[in-house]
């Protein structure tokens, strides 16, 4: 029996198949999917914030875009990935409330997707598939049997990347 692994808020966790791994609620947040086809083994981190150099006591590396995809990298080569064959998928970073003017403050979720991006793109790995942006929540599971990333969001219908 299979189990679904459950990411917290500014958290990761590593699993292979058949298990998966899933983070509930991301609304700024971004869920990225770290994967290895080849040994089956899968990674998520639930980012809250683009840049770990802002805040003074970092300790929490998962929290960040740029710590706690290192940091998820690190986890999953333990656990017998391989760093070369690394593939994201990413989800979340929606702009969860409406407001005037373009305050960087208040483009979190946006931020946040950028930062990400960046943040592969530095290491070479390539992103997928992608469910960013737009006003609402997501909810993700990650399958590494299948490399399927399945989105759910309140009224939307469950989407597959």
């Amino acid at each position: 029996m299979a189990d679904m692994i459950k990411v917290g808020m500014a958290d990761l966790k590593v699993c292979h198949a058949p298990d998966a791994v899933t983070t509930l609620g991301l609304g700024s947040c971004v869920g990225v999917a770290l994967y290895d086809k080849v040994t089956k083994i899968a990674g998520l981190v639930h980012i809250m914030l683009p840049d770990s150099s802002q805040v003074r006591q970092n300790s929490n590396k998962a929290k960040f875009a740029d710590t706690g995809i290192d940091e998820l990298i690190k986890v999953m080569t333990a656990a017998g990935a391989s760093r070369g064959r690394l593939t994201a998928k990413i989800a979340g970073g929606a702009q969860m409330f409406a407001f005037s003017g373009n305050s960087d403050m208040l483009r979190v979720g946006e931020r946040n997707v950028e930062a990400v991006k960046r943040k592969l793109n530095a290491l070479g790995i390539h992103i997928l598939a992608e469910d960013t942006g737009l006003n609402f929540g997501r909810t993700v599971e990650f399958y590494p049997e299948s490399g399927d990333f399945v989105i759910k969001a309140v009224g939307k219908q469950v989407k597959t990347i």
